[in-house]
């Protein structure tokens, strides 16, 4: 499943057919710019305006309009419909931009515990975001030299374990608020993380052309 959020677009890996797609209020607009048409578009509508909406409704798209004062954020409530549809993969796009405090709080949605057992990477460009709880495996694909970081968040992170990459860890700690897991790199295509204890922010930068 796809979410397409309002924020910086850049463009996408390889999107496929069959993918379900749910934007985000002005997300519509980064799919129409690709030629596609979301089949759920959630969010107050802030950022689209009528014409915009009955011109997706045309084309197929499932319209679900919130009132302006709400809990949520529309990237949450979309989550929340991809959750509602059995989504147990989600691939989000565009979900970081020009504000901190939306940026930040997009980056950490993933880690609401009612998304535990979801899978969910947020792209932009050639920088992938995942997340990896205590017990969890994660494998990390990519090319030799993409830059890999680990990022404690809400507390340590305990019994850290790499494979493939330059810096190994060996059942070691990240302090939050350190900066130890910064910049590490792929040696090969494939590197494995494994975390006993915590929650663990994994970025990957790809090296571009």
């Amino acid at each position: 499943m796809i979410i397409f959020a309002n924020g910086g677009f850049t463009e996408p890996p390889e999107l496929y057919p069959d993918d379900l797609i749910i934007a985000a209020d002005g997300g519509a607009r980064h799919c129409r710019s690709l030629g596609l048409t979301p089949h759920l578009v959630v969010g107050d509508f802030d950022s689209l305006d009528e014409t915009e909406l009955a011109e997706l409704q045309a084309a197929g798209s499932q319209v679900v309009r919130y009132a302006r004062n709400k809990d949520f954020t529309d990237l949450e409530l979309a989550l929340q419909h991809a959750r509602q549809r059995g989504a147990t993969e989600i691939l989000v796009l565009a979900a970081l931009g020009g504000r901190w405090d939306q940026t930040l709080a997009n980056l950490l949605l993933p880690a609401a515990e009612e998304l535990c057992c979801t899978k969910i990477r947020l792209i932009d460009g050639a920088q992938e975001m995942s997340f990896l709880r205590g017990g969890e495996c994660m494998e990390v694909l990519g090319q030799p030299g993409d830059t890999v970081s680990l990022v404690p968040l809400k507390g340590d992170a305990h019994g850290v374990t790499t494979q493939g990459l330059s810096y190994p860890l060996h059942a070691e700690s990240l302090i939050f608020g350190s900066t130890r897991g910064i910049s590490n790199e792929l040696l090969g295509t494939q590197a494995s993380i494994w975390l006993e204890q915590g929650l663990v922010l994994c970025v990957v930068i790809h090296i571009t052309a």
